[in-house]
C-alpha cells in the first residue's frame, strides 16, 4: 500500500524520520480520528432527511482530500493510494460475511427466486447493455485505445451496485419484503459482478467464437457454484467442530475466535482457488448463523453478534473515507485534463447506461415474478421504483475491480485508461452524494409511515401461508389475527396460483425435514445440541431465523 505523506507532515510541523513506517503511523491516525468523526457526526445527523452515515463519510474523504492537496501544495491529495488487494482482503469481507450472519433467512430464502433473478439474471442483463452501449459510443469518441475485453470489463464494472444508502433507510422490520429484496440482491449482484470480471480476465476474447462463449458460461456456473458449496462447507465445518469440542466449557474466547477464523479463512481460501470470496464468505456467514451460532454458550452469542456487526459497521465507514480520499488524485486526472468536455461526455454516457440498464431488467423480472404471486404478495410498482433506485448506485466494488483492470502497479499509463479510472471515480461521486442524498426523500415520499405499517402487515399475511402456524395466530390474541383472517377471506387464489405456489412450499417443507432429521443432529442448532455439564441451558432465540 503506497503512502506519501512526507511533504504534509511537513508542513504540520511534524518531525521526519526518514521511513516510510512513520508515514504509515501518521496516515493511519489520521484515518482512526476520520471514523471516530465520521460516527459523531453520523450520530448528529441521524434525523436528517437527506443525509446518511455512507454520505457523511465520503464528504468527509473528500475534504480531507482537499486539504492535504493545498497543504502539500498540489503534489499530494491523499492519505493512502486506493488498493484493491486492501479493500478485497481486509475490508470486504467482515461487511460480507456480516450480511450473511445477520441477515433473515426464512426471508431471504422465501424471496430466493426472485433475488436470484435480481441479483443473477438481472446483472447479465445489465452487463450486456452497459457493454454494448460502451462498444457503440466510445469507439466513436476516440478516448484511447481500448479492446474487446476492456468492454466487456467495463460492463461488468457497472454493473456492480452499492445499496447502502438504501439499506440505511429501510428497516427489516418495517419493510421485510423490500429489504430482504434490496439487501440480497446487492449481495447476489456483487458477487455476480466479480465472478463475471474474473472469467473476463481469463479468455482471449479478442478472437470470440461458440467455443468460448460456451467456456465462458460453464466458468462463469462453475465458479458460482463452488463458491457457494466452499463457504456452506466451511460454516458446517466450524458448527461440526465447536459442537464436538465443545470450547466454551473452559473458554468462550477460543469459541468467538474459532467463528472469527474459519469465516475469514473460507474467503481466503476461495481467493486461493480463484473462486469468488464474496458468495463464499456470505453463505458461510449464513450456515454459521444456523448451526455454528447455535452451539456456542449464551455469552458467545451476544459477543459473536456485535462483534461482526461492529467489524462490519467500521470496514463500511472506513471504505467510503478511503474511496473519498483518493478521489482527488492528480495522477489519475492529468491524463485527461486537457479535455474535461470528453471526460465529462464519458462519465454522462456510463451513468446513462446505468440508468437505462438498471431499468431492463427491474420492472420486466417484477412482472415476471408477479404471475406466481397473490395479490397480496405482489411487489407493487412503488416498490419496484425503490428497487431499481436501490441498484443505481455505485461504490467501491466498482472502483476496486476498475482499478484492477485499468492500472498498473496503482499507476495509469494510457490515455483509454486514464479516462475509465476518472469517469469510474466521477459516476461513483455523483451516483452516491446526487442519488444517495435523494434517497430517504424518495422513500418516504413513496412509503410514508402507514404504508411502511401496512406493508409489514402484507407481509406478516403472507410470510406463513401454508404453515399450520398460520392457523394459530388468531388465537395469539395480539390483534394480528383479525388481518390475516381478513385477508385470507378477500383474497382466494386460483387453481392454477396454488399449482403454481405449492412446489415452493414443499421444498421448504422437505428441507425442514431433512434439516432436523440429518442435518441439526450431525451440526448441531436451535433444539439440537447436547447439553453438556457445567454449559449454559441454551435460552436465546436466533433473530435471524
Amino acid at each position: 500500500m503506497a503512502v506519501d505523506l512526507s511533504s504534509v507532515a511537513v508542513r504540520l510541523g511534524i518531525p521526519q524520520l526518514g521511513t516510510s513506517d512513520y508515514a504509515s503511523v501518521v496516515s493511519i491516525n489520521i484515518f482512526v480520528a476520520l471514523i471516530c468523526a465520521c460516527i459523531v457526526i453520523g450520530h448528529l445527523l441521524e434525523e436528517n432527511r437527506w443525509m446518511n452515515e455512507s454520505i457523511t463519510s465520503l464528504i468527509i474523504g473528500l475534504c480531507t482530500g482537499a486539504v492535504i492537496r493545498l497543504v502539500s501544495q498540489g503534489k499530494n491529495s491523499h492519505v493512502m493510494v486506493f488498493s484493491e488487494d486492501l479493500f478485497f482482503i481486509y475490508v470486504l469481507p467482515p461487511i460480507i460475511f456480516n450480511a450473511g450472519f445477520q441477515v433473515k433467512k426464512k426471508q431471504f430464502f422465501r424471496n430466493f427466486i426472485t433475488i436470484m433473478l435480481f441479483g443473477a439474471v438481472g446483472t447479465l442483463i445489465s452487463f450486456f447493455i452497459i457493454s454494448l452501449g460502451a462498444i457503440e459510443f466510445f469507439r466513436k469518441m476516440n478516448i484511447g485505445a481500448l479492446d474487446i475485453g476492456d468492454y466487456l470489463a467495463i460492463g461488468a464494472i457497472f454493473s456492480a451496485t452499492d445499496s447502502v444508502c438504501t439499506l440505511q433507510v429501510l428497516s427489516q422490520d418495517e419493510t421485510p419484503l423490500l429489504y430482504s429484496l434490496v439487501f440480497g440482491e446487492g449481495v447476489v449482484n456483487d458477487a455476480t459482478s466479480v465472478v463475471l470480471f474474473n472469467a473476463i480476465q481469463k479468455f482471449d476474447l479478442v478472437h470470440i467464437d461458440f467455443t468460448v462463449v460456451l467456456q465462458f458460461v460453464a466458468n462463469f456456473f462453475y465458479l458460482f457454484l463452488t463458491s457457494t458449496l466452499l463457504g456452506a462447507v466451511a460454516g458446517l465445518l466450524s458448527a461440526y467442530i465447536i459442537k464436538q469440542l465443545y470450547f466454551g466449557r473452559h473458554s468462550t474466547d477460543r469459541e468467538v475466535a474459532l467463528m472469527i477464523l474459519m469465516a475469514y479463512l473460507s474467503y481466503m481460501l476461495a481467493e486461493l482457488l480463484d473462486l469468488s470470496g464474496i458468495l463464499t464468505v456470505f453463505f458461510c456467514g449464513i450456515v454459521m448463523s444456523h448451526y455454528t451460532w447455535h452451539n456456542v454458550t449464551e455469552s458467545s452469542r451476544v459477543t459473536t453478534k456485535h462483534a461482526f456487526a461492529t467489524l462490519s459497521f467500521i470496514a463500511e465507514i472506513f471504505l467510503f473515507l478511503y474511496v473519498g480520499t483518493d478521489a482527488l488524485d492528480i495522477e489519475k486526472w492529468k491524463f485527461v485534463s486537457d479535455s474535461p468536455g470528453k471526460s465529462i461526455g464519458v462519465s454522462s454516457i456510463l451513468l446513462g447506461l446505468v440508468l437505462v440498464g438498471r431499468a431492463a431488467f427491474v420492472f420486466p423480472l417484477c412482472l415476471l415474478s408477479n404471475i406466481k404471486k397473490s395479490q397480496n404478495q405482489k411487489i407493487s410498482f412503488k416498490q419496484q421504483v425503490i428497487i431499481w433506485w436501490a441498484g443505481l448506485m455505485r461504490g467501491a466494488v466498482s472502483i476496486a475491480l476498475a482499478y484492477n483492470k485499468f492500472t498498473k502497479s496503482d499507476h495509469t499509463q494510457q490515455r483509454g485508461n486514464a479516462f475509465m479510472i476518472t469517469s469510474t471515480i466521477t459516476v461513483v461521486l455523483f451516483s452516491t452524494m446526487v442519488f444517495g442524498l435523494m434517497t430517504k426523500p424518495l422513500i418516504y415520499f413513496l412509503l410514508p409511515p402507514s404504508s411502511k405499517h401496512l406493508t409489514r402487515s402484507l407481509s406478516v399475511v403472507s410470510s406463513e401461508p401454508s404453515s399450520p402456524k398460520s392457523f394459530l395466530v388468531p388465537l395469539l390474541g395480539n390483534g394480528q389475527g383479525s388481518e390475516v383472517e381478513a385477508a385470507q377471506h378477500i383474497l382466494r387464489p386460483t387453481s392454477l396460483r396454488m399449482l403454481l405456489t405449492r412446489p415452493t412450499r414443499s421444498v421448504h417443507h422437505y428441507w425442514r425435514r431433512f434439516d432436523d432429521a440429518f442435518m441439526r443432529p450431525v451440526f448441531g442448532g436451535r433444539g439440537f445440541v447436547p447439553y453438556v455439564p457445567g454449559s449454559p441451558v441454551e435460552r436465546t432465540v436466533n433473530p435471524w431465523e
